[in-house]
């Protein structure tokens, strides 16, 4: 008698331990979806910060080179002209 109630002692443990371990597996899953949602969360960010940036590195440049060319005595209506 004592094997067979052994067994099922066993085999309760076992369930047991699956049970615990899906709810482990299921916990970590959800872990990793939040981290994998915020980590592209801010990725989106930086590339917007990075775009941004560049846009404001190339008006600071067409803006130096606009004042070389109004500062060489070429004028705006020249440099529209030029740029047409």
């Amino acid at each position: 008698m004592k094997s067979g109630m052994a067994k099922k002692e066993k085999a309760k443990a076992a369930k047991a331990e699956t049970k615990a371990a899906k709810k482990k597996e299921k916990k970590q899953k959800a872990e990793l979806k939040a981290a994998t949602k915020e980590l592209t969360k801010a990725e989106n960010k930086k590339a917007a910060v990075e775009a941004k940036a560049a846009e404001e590195a190339k008006k600071g440049e067409a803006e130096d080179v606009l004042k070389k060319l109004l500062s060489s005595g070429m004028t705006a209506e020249e440099i529209l002209a030029k740029l047409q």
